[in-house]
C-alpha cells in the first residue's frame, strides 16, 4: 500500500494499480476511493475507451473523453474562477494514440459533505426555510453564470453534483462544491447547443424537489443578470427550449438520461 509520504514519487504503474472502493467502472474508466492514514481520496483510472467508442462519439457529434486530462484542466480553471471545487493530488498521463491512452487523476474526498440532490429531496414533504431555498438558488445560479460565461460547460449539469457542506455555519453560508468535471469543456464561449443541455439537465434534475415557478425565474433572473422582461423578450426561444429538453429528460428511463 502507498503511504501518503509516497504518493506523490509513486510510478504511473503503482498509481494505476492503487485498490480501493469501486463508484464506476464504465468505457475504460474505473473511479476509485481509497485511503491512507485515514483520509479518503478519489482516483479516476483512464486505461483507453478504444476506436470504437471514439467513432461512436465522433458519430454522434460529441467530443469523446480520451483520459483525466480534461477533468483536470476543468478543475483549474475552476479554481482561477473562485468556484469551489475538488482540490488536485496528482494527475499524469502517457501514451500517444488516441484509443489507448492512459493516465489518472487524484482528488482529496470532500468529507462531511451532502449533495442537493440528497438535500433537496426531504424539500417535497417538508418545506424548506426561505433563507435556505434562496441561498441555494442564488449561489447556484451566481456560479453556473460564471461558468458558462467564462467559455466552460458541464455536460452532467445535475443537482447531484452539487456538494454542499455540512458544518457549523448558518445555512446561507455554506460552501457548495461542484464536481465530476470529466466531460466538462473549456472554449472561449460555450455553444448554444451546450449551454441548452447543461440548462435544460439543471433543470430537469430540480423539477421534482418542490421548487415554484418564481423560484425557477430567480434562477434565470440571477443567471442572466437583468430583468425577466429584457430576457424573455431577446431570449424566449433559448428558454424554451431549455423547457423542452428538460421534459424530454423527465420522460426517459433513468439509464439515459445522464447521456
Amino acid at each position: 500500500m502507498i503511504q501518503i509520504n509516497q504518493l506523490k514519487n509513486a510510478s504511473f504503474e503503482e498509481i494505476m494499480q492503487i485498490d480501493g472502493d469501486v463508484y464506476r467502472n464504465v468505457n475504460g474508466r474505473k473511479t476509485l476511493l481509497f485511503y491512507i492514514d485515514n483520509k479518503g481520496f478519489f482516483i479516476k483510472q483512464h486505461f483507453g475507451i478504444g476506436w470504437w467508442e471514439i467513432l461512436k462519439n465522433l458519430s454522434q457529434l460529441k467530443l469523446p473523453v480520451l483520459g483525466a486530462k480534461d477533468e483536470y484542466l476543468a478543475i483549474q480553471k475552476l479554481k482561477s474562477l473562485d468556484i469551489d471545487t475538488m482540490q488536485i493530488v496528482g494527475f499524469s498521463q502517457r501514451g500517444i494514440n488516441p484509443a489507448k491512452l492512459q493516465s489518472f487523476l487524484i482528488t482529496e474526498e470532500l468529507d462531511n459533505t451532502i449533495s442537493l440532490e440528497d438535500y433537496c429531496g426531504k424539500w417535497v414533504n417538508k418545506k424548506p426555510a426561505y433563507k435556505d431555498k434562496l441561498f441555494l438558488i442564488n449561489k447556484i445560479a451566481t456560479m453556473v453564470k460564471k461558468l458558462h460565461e467564462n467559455g466552460i460547460n458541464h455536460r452532467d449539469l445535475y443537482i447531484c453534483h452539487f456538494l454542499m457542506k455540512k458544518n457549523s455555519q448558518p445555512e446561507d453560508k455554506r460552501q457548495l462544491f461542484l464536481i465530476d468535471l470529466h466531460r466538462a469543456q473549456l472554449r472561449k464561449t460555450v455553444p448554444k447547443r451546450w449551454l441548452i443541455k447543461d440548462l435544460a439537465a439543471l433543470y430537469f434534475s430540480a423539477m421534482n424537489i418542490g421548487l415554484t415557478d418564481r423560484d425557477f425565474l430567480r434562477f434565470i433572473k440571477i443567471y442572466r443578470g437583468c430583468s425577466l422582461r429584457s430576457i424573455f423578450e431577446s431570449e424566449r426561444s433559448l428558454w424554451d427550449k431549455v423547457e423542452r429538453k428538460a421534459s424530454i429528460l423527465n420522460g426517459m428511463p433513468d439509464s439515459k438520461k445522464k447521456r
